[in-house]
């Protein structure tokens, strides 16, 4: 066994065992389970939200896109703040109305709002199938990375194994805690590594960064630039704006548990002014893409371009640290998606009607959903993979029933939200699976027919005098799921 693989494997347990001790006393209900009892402060915060920032691809892939793609990487670096700019005052009001009516998901939220439990649950068939493949993303990342620095696929599968099995354990043992102090470490331990990587592979390949660019410049100077093909100004353009969409509309559901487990608005503000900083790190992976540039044949996989000069430049024991910081990278992300699937699927979709119910539906969801990816990730590795390019595309779709339910909470009934969502989804679908060779987010083109739809029904539906099946209720509680011990109702008071 090689001296990467047992430092990775050391790691991974470390990784685990800190996951475990999140645990603080006994987990009442899936509530409890999904967001903390809703008590987290602003640096809690910070390390649960920026999880959602940097996963596997996120590490690897930046620099991957920087090596294909040139300065067209650069469109992950504005979207974050931008949308965090947003969220400073959207996020309170999300986090508040959870509050008051005890929900947990994104589902519970919709089904509240529009007044039916059957929206709430097509909600969550979409989140949960729309994030199987980010999961699997996650799991096939991670034995990507111990196969490129190990050479070995068998220890790539073990690695997969052996993470997601812990994932499981610490997760279904500690929930959103958990994820929490796993948070910590991860963001730690990747920092330090980016750190080292910056320093040291600019400087030992070409001698420093300004001669890394100044190389680009006089070999490949169309990389410094967005230029046509596959990675032109329609990609950059668009890729940023449905990116800060999902991201400010929290169209992926596992980003709502974090943001409910917040402690107060006052948390939840502080958060999003400070946390754009942290998108900053995603600089780091790039510049090592554009060293890969001047350094590695172009035949290299793209996505494995940063392990590949960590490979050629550090020892052994260090490419190991490289690689349990890519481990914490999936690791962690997928216990927070893994919190947002299962809660989906006890609270929307099985609709159990007791706490035990929902406990042990949680607890089934999670480890079949998890086996399930960690299945398809070993046999099948690029049998989801088209449908990764619908994860955001096919959420994004949710961005009109997002929006009129935070900005126009009676302007619209569920009929032309439904239509135009359904209508949304199979333009994605058509457009990612079928002849579709444009360079435009394929999410992005579907809004518009989608919000076409949704413009007209409302027409429509003013016309007869206003919406009546589906209309908003705002003022009462969802019925789609039992309140959650703890939860606050409206007019009572929070406890912090």
């Amino acid at each position: 066994m090689s001296t990467t693989l047992v430092v990775t494997l050391v790691g991974i347990l470390v990784i685990a065992g800190v996951g475990l001790l999140g645990r603080r006393g006994a987990i009442t209900d899936v509530s409890d389970w999904a967001v903390g009892g809703r008590r987290f402060g602003s640096w809690t915060m910070w390390f649960l939200q920026a999880g959602e920032v940097f996963t596997t691809f996120t590490f690897l892939g930046m620099a991957g896109l920087a090596f294909a793609g040139g300065a067209a990487a650069l469109y992950a670096l504005p979207y974050v703040p931008l949308a965090y700019a947003g969220l400073y005052f959207l996020g309170p009001v999300v986090w508040r109305r959870a509050r008051e009516q005890g929900h947990v998901t994104q589902a519970d939220f919709l089904a509240e709002h529009f007044g039916s439990r059957a929206f709430g649950g097509l909600v969550a068939v979409l989140g949960v199938v729309f994030l199987l493949p980010y999961l699997q993303l996650q799991i096939t990342g991670l034995g990507l990375a111990v196969q490129l620095a190990t050479g070995e696929k068998a220890s790539g599968t073990l690695s997969m194994v052996v993470a997601f099995v812990l994932v499981v354990a610490f997760v279904l043992w500690a929930g959103i805690r958990g994820v929490a102090t796993t948070s910590y470490l991860k963001d730690a331990l990747m920092l330090v590594v980016l750190i080292v990587l910056l320093a040291v592979i600019p400087a030992a390949v070409n001698g420093g960064i300004g001669p890394t660019f100044e190389s680009v410049l006089a070999h490949a100077p169309r990389m410094l630039t967005i230029h046509a093909g596959e990675y032109d100004a329609g990609y950059f353009i668009s890729s940023t704006v449905a990116s800060t969409l999902g991201v400010l509309f929290l169209t992926l559901p596992h980003s709502w548990p974090a943001l409910l487990s917040a402690g107060s608005e006052r948390a939840v503000r502080r958060n999003y002014a400070y946390l754009p900083i942290y998108s900053l790190a995603l600089a780091i992976p790039m510049v090592i893409g554009f060293v890969a540039l001047t350094a590695l044949p172009p035949s290299t996989s793209s996505n494995g371009a940063l392990l590949v000069l960590a490979g050629q430049v550090f020892p052994s024991w260090f490419v190991g640290v490289v690689v349990v910081a890519t481990a914490a990278t999936a690791m962690v992300p997928a216990a927070g998606i893994l919190i947002g699937m299962s809660t989906l699927v006890a609270r929307n979709v099985v609709r159990t009607t007791t706490v035990r119910g929902q406990t042990v539906t949680n607890q089934l969801s999670v480890v079949g959903l998890t086996a399930l990816a960690l299945v398809l990730a070993i046999v099948r590795p690029d049998l989801l993979a088209n449908l990764l390019l619908l994860t955001y595309s096919g959420l994004d779709q949710l961005v009109p029933a997002l929006a009129l339910a935070l900005f126009a909470r009676r302007w619209v009934g569920l009929r032309p939200i439904l239509a135009g969502l359904v209508v949304g989804e199979v333009v994605v679908v058509v457009l990612t699976f079928g002849p579709y060779a444009g360079t435009v987010n394929e999410g992005l083109v579907a809004l518009v027919p989608n919000l076409v739809v949704v413009a007209l029904g409302a027409l429509l539906e003013r016309r007869r005098g206003g919406p009546r099946e589906g209309t908003p209720r705002a003022d009462r509680a969802t019925e789609s799921s039992p309140r959650p011990a703890g939860s606050v109702a409206r007019g009572e008071p929070s406890v912090d």
